[in-house]
């Protein structure tokens, strides 16, 4: 991502997905479906940050937000997709059809344009202009002024680093460089949060709730549940609330929607633990199918809302250009790891503390993530990619910094017949 652009990026993640696809539509034994099942989790792995990254790049501030919440949407859309085949095709059938639907990603990303960011941080400057410009028309100048700024000031620095002490020859130099990398707080604390917050998704419950739901409806709700109807009506219900998120996203800010929808969560949560616990200890003067049927879909309401779209929204937003792809790739090892913990940690726990005992774990990973971000997430509802790299290092690039460049820029846009105003400082 970082050294050949985010679209060649994403198509190489593509790829093994299809593979994985087509493995699975010709499998004649339990080998090549763990093969394909390796292939599409290293897909998978891989789109998890290049996702988030190129939307955040691709996107005006007014409108990041929505459109980082549909790639929940587009999850939400294919799990019902997928439960909707399983249902009614032979399996190979509904791996063909997914297969095309991914064949038709590939060709989406094949014609799209690369990030105008990831262009500037190379040194084509005219090149990303044209496509910011083609990507948000021709009201954000100011934006793309200073992002080329920024990147012609980073590159100077690491012309600078590589001439005096020859870092990209040295492991002296390369330590020293990574040693000097790990200190600066634009790099650091946007990692830390992110820890956090994809810990947080991933124990909030979505994966749970995909993966095991018999075993939840038949915990919470009970026997006589018609699980069929009530997974597809789950699927629904996700898609209705990731669809309200899209809007919702572009009126609330990012730490208030965070709040209230991991608090709903901690509610649910902490409810069905009390009622699973007080309904297998013969403790409710009352029961009725419909309490746990609410309780399930409050939990999902949460997931839908906050807990799923939210992690990838700020992932997009709070990585700095220079260590974009470092960063990202090394926080998101954190959502694939507590994915699985999560996820095979399950049975475990049903069996050993019960499902209400699981889910008071569960409530205590996701308060203590909450708290963490309250402490350090800064709000980026509105703000240029630029600005939340700057409050992250604690200033702006200061008057020297850009004064290497300025004279660069203002020869750059000198004679042009453009719009865009000149530097400002």
């Amino acid at each position: 991502m970082a050294k050949y652009g985010r679209r060649t990026a994403n198509l190489v993640s593509i790829a093994p997905m299809i593979v994985g696809w087509f493995c699975i539509i010709f499998a004649s034994n339990i080998t090549v479906l763990l093969i394909a099942r390796f292939l599409q989790g290293l897909a998978m792995g891989m789109s998890a940050t290049l996702g988030p990254v190129l939307i955040g790049e691709y996107t005006s501030p007014n409108n990041r937000g929505a459109f980082l919440t549909t790639i929940s949407l587009t999850i939400a859309t294919g799990v019902l997709i997928v439960h909707t085949l399983g249902s009614y095709l032979v399996w190979q059938t509904a791996a063909l059809v997914i297969a095309c639907i991914t064949f038709v990603d590939f060709l989406i990303v094949l014609y799209s344009p690369e990030s105008p960011s990831w262009l500037a941080d190379q040194g084509r400057y005219e090149e990303s202009e044209k496509v910011f410009r083609w990507l948000r028309g021709e009201g954000e100048e100011e934006e793309l002024h200073r992002m080329i700024e920024t990147s012609m000031v980073v590159r100077e620095s690491k012309t600078d680093a590589n001439i005096s002490q020859s870092f990209s020859k040295s492991l002296k130099g390369q330590l020293a460089y990574i040693k000097t990398t790990i200190k600066k707080r634009e790099f650091y604390k946007p990692i830390f949060i992110m820890i956090h917050i994809y810990t947080l998704g991933q124990w909030a419950g979505a994966n749970i709730l995909a993966a095991y739901t018999i075993d939840i409806f038949n915990n919470v709700i009970g026997n006589e549940a018609n699980v069929s109807l009530m997974v597809i009506t789950l699927d629904a219900q996700r898609i209705i609330s990731n669809s309200v998120a899209v809007y919702v996203i572009k009126k609330v800010k990012r730490r208030t929607m965070l709040f209230i929808t991991v608090g709903i969560n901690l509610f649910a949560f902490i409810a069905t633990a009390g009622y699973t616990y007080a309904k297998d200890h013969n403790m409710l003067p009352f029961d009725h199918p419909s309490i746990g049927i609410a309780l399930i879909h409050i939990h999902m309401f949460s997931i839908a809302t906050g807990t799923v779209p939210l992690p990838f929204i700020i992932a997009g937003e709070v990585f700095p250009l220079e260590y974009r792809s470092l960063a990202g790739g090394f926080s998101v090892l954190f959502l694939s790891s507590n994915l699985f913990i999560t996820v095979k940690t399950v049975p475990y726990l049903f069996r050993n503390v019960g499902i209400h005992g699981a889910y008071l774990i569960y409530a205590v990973v996701v308060a203590y993530c909450l708290v963490i971000s309250w402490w350090f997430l800064p709000e980026t509802k509105d703000r240029t990619l630029q600005e939340i790299e700057d409050e992250f290092r604690g200033r702006p690039m200061s008057p020297e910094e850009l004064k290497s460049t300025q004279s660069l820029t203002s020869l750059k846009y000198m004679n042009k017949d453009r719009r865009c105003s000149s530097p400002v400082i």
